[in-house]
């Protein structure tokens, strides 16, 4: 109270001074600069101080303050200070601004000094650990003033702390003291002020943690779970509580049992540990355990509410609808993902309820822009609240939506074909390639020479390609006809668009029936029947539909035929006409081939004749040596009315003189009326002996054995009926005993007994130089005497042909002059001189003469010797 008193004593000689010595300040509108010291700020009369009573001089009211150090508690249109707001002791700076102009200052400045202020605090606080953190500053009794927050907290250690404290671990009594630093003019220490902090320990709950499981198909694992693994930290001896406990102490539960008797939910399991301390309450932990359903969509089925054409795009809204298979959906509002394919497509979630098994969504427009087929697939149906523990089975729920194209006929072609009067015309439809293979319905008009409008006609389309039929009935009049489709309509999706393609139908007329005539000549059997068509006037290319009658029956047949100045043949088939005697042909109808129409024809017919053939030869086999060379001539049987053929087909008969093979021949009668037999087969055989075959070196004789035919013949394979001549055409027949001659030709047929002499031969060349020794009778004449007596007329050596078939002989005169050279060939010296030996006339005179013999074989030596020439 007494600094009070003494503050109040030093404002008012302050305010004196300034009012009365100091008339300077007097004249200013804001008045002179003051100050005040506020000590006992935690007095309540502190929090209303007006500043405005410190300015000195004759301040003009209605100004306004300015807090310059930001001490707070400033009014700063009414100068008012709440000093009890200001946070820490000190001096503080106010100024004043006078309102208007013309003074000669319009701002004054009022210093505030505030004296420390350490609080009123309660000396005991309790709290419980639980609450963690502690401000000191809350044990201070803030209902009359917080103490300043300039001090400094200390625990009973001496150190600094900060006055947020944390508890959490703390347990006991605990001393802190706050002590703020002095104010000069108000205190001439700290103030220090201490209170005491009692900790009470909280229960332990411990720190628990969630479960989620799938209760369709994750519990069997946990049909004895503890649900104490799911909390740390906790007091023993808590209590348990919670769905499927059977005993606070026991934590143990059978989830799978609780899924099966409560169904899917949250499910709290409770922790609590009982307080020993009115101050802590008990406290309890809770683990929630999801346990949610798998949801089964199989069977399932999407549908989009309708399928729409193309000019329906830009107007068209879709709704799918979801329905649940054979497992109900529970009513609730599920988050639905679903995929749209498309070059616009892409995925989207969106948020709608199953009620009654049914789901409805609306799909976004902006996805189907263009013709096509978009497949929507929903990939997950997932429950707004479900934790996702189950995946959901989703097995092919997917449906398409199609756009459909309009049927255009932009491009397209129609080509009738001609047609006949009275006849259906075929109308082809091409190169409609905007159109979709399918089926339609198209709507035309008829003009030109027939005329028949809003005609209607379905058609199949394949590939841009259809046709129609324009009923004959329409076709009255030959001539043009346009056919224009105003409209087509696809049958399966109802899309419709206008058409204005057209096409020309030629309409042809029937041909003239009036002149048509037949005939048919009389013919054998099996044999080619002509039919002669005639009066077809200038048609070229024609097709003839005809029966037969009475020997021979058909039924109607047909046949193309070209047609040259009004004429036309044809054959009719050999099936047709198995039976002899008389038939009739009748000509029914007549189609003219370039343009398909036909007519029927009336009273166009002509009887003819098939005449039997006669009943095949009979015929045995035949044989026959080739050597005679037979000809055909001489086959049975006999006759002019036999032919004979070289085979069955053979429709030329051989000549007489064709000489036979062995092989078939076949032979036919032909009867008076031309007909001819089928062939009988004749076998013809012609035979021949074997030609005779020569021994090796058969041909090879020693004529010093004088051989013969007979030996010749006995070196054959078949020496008994072997044959010689000495010509293989009209030779002589040489008999067994026929000497054999050097090189003599010998040709050798085979003519066995009752059988055919041998067509062939074999030709055989004798040689007679095979002989091996010299016989002990050779002997060379030693002379001769060559008088043309015809006794020893020549110097031979006899035989030597065959022992040295290729000797040389030299003959010398006595003067050494060769006179004779001589072989197997001029074998024999008639005393003439051949050599130039210089004798006159060449007549070798009376005397002795040398000769020297070469024999040429086994190197032998040569042989001289000399002989006497006596005339």
């Amino acid at each position: 109270m007494a600094k009070n008193y003494i503050n109040f004593l030093q404002f008012l000689l302050f305010f004196v001074f300034l009012t009365v010595l100091s008339p300077k300040v007097y004249s200013q509108c804001a008045g002179n600069e003051g100050s005040v010291t506020i000590c006992d700020v935690e007095n309540i009369a502190n929090r209303s101080v007006s500043l405005f009573s410190f300015l000195g001089g004759s301040p003009v009211p209605g100004g306004t303050w300015s807090d310059d150090d930001g001490s707070r508690g400033l009014s700063t249109t009414t100068g008012i200070l709440n000093a009890q707001a200001i946070r820490a002791g000190g001096t503080y700076q106010y100024t004043y601004t006078a309102p208007g102009a013309g003074c000669a200052a319009n701002t004054a400045k009022v210093l505030v000094t505030i004296g420390a202020f350490e609080g009123f605090p309660a000396p005991y606080a309790t709290k419980c650990s639980d609450e963690n953190t502690y401000n000191l500053f809350s044990a201070f009794n803030s209902t009359v003033i917080s103490p300043h927050t300039n001090g400094t907290w200390r625990d009973s250690s001496g150190n600094v702390i900060p006055p947020l404290l944390t508890i959490t671990n703390m347990n006991g009594n605990f001393q802190y003291s706050y002590t703020v630093p002095p104010v000069p003019g108000c205190d001439t220490a700290p103030l220090t002020t201490s209170i005491t902090l009692t900790v009470i320990r909280a229960p332990q709950p411990g720190t628990g943690r969630d479960l989620l499981l799938c209760g369709t198909t994750d519990l069997d694992g946990y049909t004895a779970f503890d649900v104490s693994t799911l909390l740390s930290g906790q007091d023993p001896d808590g209590r348990w509580s919670g769905r499927g406990i059977t005993s606070p102490s026991n934590p143990v539960v059978n989830l799978k049992q609780v899924f099966a008797t409560y169904g899917p939910g949250e499910y709290a399991y409770n922790y609590t540990v009982l307080s020993d301390n009115d101050n802590c309450p008990d406290k309890t932990t809770t683990m929630i355990i999801t346990l949610e359903k798998r949801l089964d969509f199989t069977g399932a089925k999407i549908e989009i509410e309708k399928n729409i054409c193309e000019d329906e795009i830009n107007t068209a809204t879709y709704t799918a609808t979801i329905t649940q298979g054979a497992e109900a959906i529970p009513d609730n509002e599920y988050n639905v993902t679903f995929n749209v394919s498309g070059p616009n497509g892409g995925t989207e979630t969106i948020k709608a309820f199953f009620v009654n098994g049914k789901l409805s969504f609306p799909v976004n427009s902006a996805y189907f822009r263009q013709v096509g087929v978009f497949h929507v697939t929903v990939t997950g149906i997932v429950a707004v609240d479900s934790k996702g523990a189950c995946r959901n089975i989703i097995n092919n729920l997917t449906t398409d939506l199609e756009i459909h194209t309009l049927p255009y006929l932009d491009g397209a072609v129609l080509t009738p074909e001609p047609t006949c009067q009275n006849k259906n015309a075929l109308v082809h439809l091409t190169n409609a390639l905007r159109l979709g293979d399918g089926n339609y319905n198209i709507r035309y008009n008829i003009t030109g020479d027939n005329s028949a409008l809003g005609q209607t006609a379905n058609i199949t389309v394949a590939g841009g390609i259809s046709t129609f039929i324009v009923p004959g009935s329409l076709n009255i009049k030959s001539g043009v006809s346009t056919i224009t489709i105003t409209n087509i309509t696809n049958t399966a999706t109802g899309c419709t668009n206008t058409a204005t393609i057209r096409g020309d139908l030629i309409i042809n007329p029937l041909p003239n029936a009036a002149t048509v005539n037949v005939v048919v000549n009389d013919y054998c059997l099996n044999d080619p029947v002509t039919v002669t068509v005639s009066g077809l006037g200038t048609l070229t290319d024609v097709t003839v539909s005809y029966m037969l009658q009475d020997s021979n029956l058909s039924t109607l047949e047909s046949v193309a035929l070209s047609v040259t100045n009004g004429k036309a043949d044809f054959v009719i088939p050999a099936s047709l006409l198995l039976n002899t005697g008389s038939t009739i042909i009748s000509v029914l109808n007549l189609k003219n081939n370039i343009t398909n129409c036909d007519v029927n024809l009336n009273n166009v017919l002509d009887s003819f004749i098939i005449h039997p053939i006669p009943v095949k030869p009979t015929v045995s086999p035949l044989s026959f040596c080739k050597v005679d060379e037979v000809a055909v001539e001489n086959l049975t049987p006999k006759g002019n009315q036999y032919k004979w053929y070289d085979s069955a087909t053979a429709t030329t008969p051989l000549a007489g003189t064709t000489v036979l093979q062995s092989g078939n021949y076949y032979v036919r009668e032909t009867s008076v009326a031309g007909c001819t037999s089928e062939p009988a087969e004749v076998p013809v055989t012609i035979n021949d002996s074997p030609v005779p075959v020569l021994n090796s070196d058969g041909q090879n004789f020693c004529g010093l054995t004088n051989p013969t035919i007979g030996d010749l013949s006995n070196n054959t394979n078949i020496p008994a009926t072997v044959v010689w001549y000495d010509a293989p055409d009209n030779g002589n027949l040489l008999s067994a005993s026929t000497r054999l001659t050097e090189q003599g030709r010998y040709y050798g047929f085979n003519f066995p007994n009752s059988a055919c002499f041998s067509s062939e031969y074999i030709e055989v060349t004798v040689a007679l130089t095979d002989c091996d020794n010299v016989p002990n009778d050779f002997f060379i004449p030693d002379g001769f005497s060559p008088n043309g007596d015809g006794i020893n007329d020549s110097f031979v050596i006899k035989d030597i042909e065959f022992l040295y078939p290729n000797y040389t002989l030299e003959i010398f005169n006595r003067y050494g002059n060769g006179m004779y050279k001589g072989d197997k060939n001029k074998p024999a010296w008639d005393g003439m001189n051949y050599e130039k030996s210089g004798i006159a006339g060449g007549v070798a005179p009376n005397g002795v003469y040398f000769y020297v013999l070469h024999f040429n074989k086994d190197n032998k030596p040569p042989k001289q010797g000399r002989l006497y020439l006596n005339r």
